[in-house]
């Protein structure tokens, strides 16, 4: 090999061996694959403010079923969980004194009735003796008073008949309505005084929010104001409702005032008892808003990762208030209308990095100019 060309040879080994490790690195910076549904697109929307409220869901429709008559349980008919419809038969009482005693009424009933019937045929005898000079008017009145007297003697007769078949009746507790047995309080061969509970029926479908409101925002409160709340036991399923009424007084002790909501639409619990909070939807401004997802916490510092220019840009915001239905976060500064974002972004991420479309709508996504 001619001398000449030893130094060119050189030159262009050493050009090689820098321009590999450059090339490696580029190599390593491969760029973001995004999809359309890894994007969201900043907009406005209406946000809601108002008081918190909390509370428990309870039925609109509930009877607590109590003894009427003093007996002993004979049979309970229904557990906690039944289905029940109007008229159905729960728990039946011991019968046998009541039975009893209406025999003996009936008995004096069928007796007040023959004294009544036999005072009433001497009354009409001794009137029509009494037209033929044959009795005497002291005679056809004392048959009028024994007459009147047996008849208040039946009608007194019948009511105490009327009294026990009631009192039968009383001994077979029986449901007001349709619904569920929600809480059994005794068993065959407890003993009924006359109040005690027996069995609580509900109805699953008349549920209703019974929220408290604290007394500094009752002013606030107004029949008819939306409501979206929470229910323990459900997630993070949202449910919406409607004031229907402010409790006139506050509470002594707790000084909170009563709010009951009714549920709007046909998404609703059916148990009850369960806790649920939320908040009154007082106010209602159109604002910027971004998902919890997309903002991207450094202490107290917040920011988003933009996408535009085919490239990643992290830009600092600030964040208003928090939608308590939606969870998102209103934008005060840094994003405007239009911008779009990653949804989930990582702390791997880089301002600067570049993105690359996965499909032919994303494309569009990754090329957006950035907003000014």
């Amino acid at each position: 090999m001619p001398l000449r060309f030893v130094p060119l040879l050189l030159v262009l080994l050493l050009a090689a061996a820098c321009k590999g490790p450059a090339a490696s690195q580029a190599g390593l910076a491969a760029p973001l694959l995004i999809a359309p549904e890894d994007v969201h697109t900043i907009q406005n929307a209406a946000l809601s403010s108002g008081p918190a409220i909390t509370g428990t869901i309870q039925p609109e429709r509930k009877a607590d079923l109590r003894a009427e008559v003093p007996a002993v349980v004979l049979a309970v008919l229904k557990e906690n969980g039944d289905v029940v419809k109007k008229g159905d038969l729960l728990v039946r009482l011991d019968d046998t004194s009541i039975r009893d005693a209406l025999s003996s009424s009936e008995a004096a009933r069928r007796a007040a009735e023959q004294a009544y019937e036999q005072a009433q045929r001497q009354f009409e005898r001794m009137t029509t003796l009494r037209k033929s000079g044959m009795a005497s008017a002291q005679q056809v009145e004392d048959a009028e008073i024994r007459r009147n007297n047996t008849q208040s003697d039946m009608e007194g007769a019948r009511a105490r008949v009327v009294s026990a078949r009631q009192q039968m009746q009383r001994t077979e507790v029986r449901a007001p309505f349709d619904g569920v047995v929600s809480e059994r309080k005794v068993s065959a061969g407890d003993t009924a005084q006359v109040g005690k509970e027996l069995l609580k029926v509900i109805d699953p479908r008349s549920m209703r929010f019974e929220a408290l409101v604290a007394a500094d925002h009752v002013g606030e409160v107004h029949p008819g104001q939306n409501v979206s709340f929470r229910v323990n036991g459900y997630g993070e399923q949202e449910f919406a409702g409607r004031v229907r009424r402010v409790n006139p007084a506050a509470n002594p002790t707790t000084r909170q005032v009563e709010v009951l909501v009714d549920f709007v639409g046909e998404k609703q619990p059916h148990l009850a008892g369960l806790y649920a909070e939320g908040r009154l939807e007082t106010s209602t401004r159109t604002t910027l808003t971004i998902p919890a997802s997309a903002v991207v916490r450094d202490g107290d510092r917040a920011s988003a990762f933009r996408v535009a220019g085919g490239k990643l840009q992290k830009v600092p915001l600030t964040l208003g208030e928090r939608d308590p239905r939606t969870g998102e976060f209103a934008v005060a500064q840094g994003l405007a209308e239009g911008d779009r974002v990653l949804r989930y972004p990582t702390t791997l991420l880089k301002d600067g990095q570049p993105v690359q479309a996965s499909g032919p709508s994303a494309a569009a996504v990754a090329s957006t100019a950035p907003s000014k």
